[in-house]
């Protein structure tokens, strides 16, 4: 599996969605209805799990989208193919 399938699926996980059903080029904050403040909070914990990595706050709070995780997760050694 590869990294970009690892965030993937813990985006689905967070958000109890189906992976099928996500435009992931756009997927934002809030720009769907599963993603609100306590699906984030899961998704940090997912995210933190799956990379084994501690996202700090200010990380956490501009996570605004798939895109930007992402690119935090690359920015700490995460390499995506």
């Amino acid at each position: 599996m590869t990294n970009e399938d690892k965030l993937k699926d813990a985006f689905v996980e967070a958000l109890d969605v189906e992976a099928a059903d996500i435009d992931w080029d756009t997927l934002k904050y809030r720009g769907i209805e599963q993603w609100d403040s306590v699906a984030h909070m899961r998704l940090v914990g997912e995210i933190e799990d799956t990379f084994d990595v501690m996202l700090e706050t200010e990380q956490v709070i501009d996570m605004s989208s798939y895109q930007v995780a992402k690119e935090m997760l690359t920015e700490m050694g995460v390499e995506f193919a």
